[in-house]
């Protein structure tokens, strides 16, 4: 079996570690047990939890063992790193709720049979039964207050407020760490590169404590080429769950990606060897759209099956291509034709609100059947409706199916 760290290499995936030469020796001896969090503060996981899960398939593949920590304790805190506020706190009831919907997307990236098989754990089991004297008296005694604020993730919330209960945030994390060690001799911690600091914190604990096998490694965030996070929508988040983003919308977002990103997305969300990604990312000027197809087709197969993708192709060659068909786009069906164009704009999500909408109509970004809209007042009719639906299309590549 191939050395993983040879493939996350290749891929590009890896950011930061620990012990670079140990992770790379253990990597090629042994089966290794390592985990990575998700911390389940909505009921469906987004694109910013894909790589991580792309990692651990990769890893699973090569003959490591998968632990997925979903962390029903610590999303009673929140993590503070990247975040300007303190998180909403979620009742016990919410975060059982979101757990359970999480299992069913994690099982599409790791396989829970076989001899490396992935298990799911909730540190909530343990977490939550702690006793705070003996938890600080036992494991904050080996955190130093000094470090920990220097450590990026504190930094930046000292001038907006930072609350001891987000403080102990690194500690839980690392204590988790130290619990799948002793229980599942875990060895690896693994996560994207904004939780360095958490992991390093891991890392050490287990050390302290006198094991010298504990070891930490981050991955890249995926970003544009400007540094901005990839996964923000019209509507928000990028959602896996289709009810949340139909794939469709999912298909198109990966399909209007900016050429500079298209190599490093192939490598990151794909499994397409990474000659067929280096023939495909060559392409030039208008046929790099081509690979674009090639790259949307393969992340919603993954993410949503086949068929689905299928399907969302088809809706878009028959809106971009007049072939194929629309019953795939997405739709808001509309109980009366005649309304007003601010207010189609908002049913469709187009816009937040009517200031927005107006704002868009003056910029010329709004078209009705692909007719430029100028008018704020522009009132929809049944002659808007000739096949029983109207294309609403924000610029040129946002479109809502409006059906009666």
């Amino acid at each position: 079996m191939e050395n993983v760290f040879n493939i996350l290499e290749e891929r590009g995936y890896i950011e930061q570690m620990t012990h670079p030469q140990e992770i790379k020796k253990l990597f090629g001896e042994e089966s290794v047990p390592f985990y990575i969090g998700i911390d389940p503060t909505a009921d469906s996981l987004h694109v910013g939890h894909f790589v991580s899960l792309m990692v651990a398939s990769h890893m699973q593949k090569c003959g490591h063992k998968p632990i997925i920590l979903v962390g029903g304790g610590t999303a009673t805190i929140g993590d503070p790193s990247g975040k300007t506020d303190m998180r909403k706190m979620l009742s016990r009831e919410e975060l059982d709720y979101n757990v359970d919907c999480l299992k069913k997307q994690i099982e599409k990236f790791v396989s829970f049979e076989g001899e490396n098989a992935a298990i799911i754990v909730n540190n909530a089991d343990w977490l939550l039964d702690l006793k705070f004297v003996d938890f600080v008296r036992e494991i904050g005694s080996l955190f130093s207050v000094n470090r920990m604020l220097a450590a990026e993730c504190y930094k930046q919330r000292m001038e907006t407020g930072l609350t001891f209960f987000e403080m102990s945030y690194m500690l839980m994390q690392s204590y988790d760490f130290l619990y799948l060690y002793n229980k599942y001799g875990c060895k690896l911690q693994m996560g994207g590169n904004d939780q360095w600091s958490n992991i390093i914190g891991g890392v050490e604990l287990i050390r302290k404590i006198g094991k010298d096998d504990s070891f930490g490694l981050t991955f890249k965030l995926l970003t544009t080429k400007e540094g901005k996070k990839m996964g923000k929508t019209e509507k928000g988040a990028l959602w896996l769950d289709p009810k949340k983003t139909s794939p469709y919308e999912f298909y198109q977002y990966w399909r209007n990606v900016e050429d500079g990103s298209v190599e490093n997305v192939f490598n990151m969300l794909t499994f397409l060897p990474i000659e067929k990604i280096k023939e495909l990312s060559s392409y030039q000027d208008e046929k790099i759209n081509e690979a674009k197809k090639v790259l949307a087709y393969e992340i919603t197969k993954l993410v949503h099956g086949e068929e689905e993708a299928q399907k969302a192709e088809e809706a878009s060659n028959a809106l971009f291509n007049g072939q194929g068909s629309l019953d795939n786009m997405p739709t808001v069906k509309i109980e009366n034709t005649n309304l007003s164009i601010l207010d189609a704009i908002l049913l469709s999500g187009i816009a937040p609100s009517k200031g927005q909408a107006r704002t868009l109509i003056n910029q010329g970004g709004i078209s009705l059947n692909d007719e430029k809209i100028t008018d704020v007042n522009y009132l929809l009719s049944e002659k808007d409706f000739s096949e029983d639906y109207a294309i609403l299309k924000k610029g040129k590549k946002v479109f809502y199916k409006l059906e009666k």
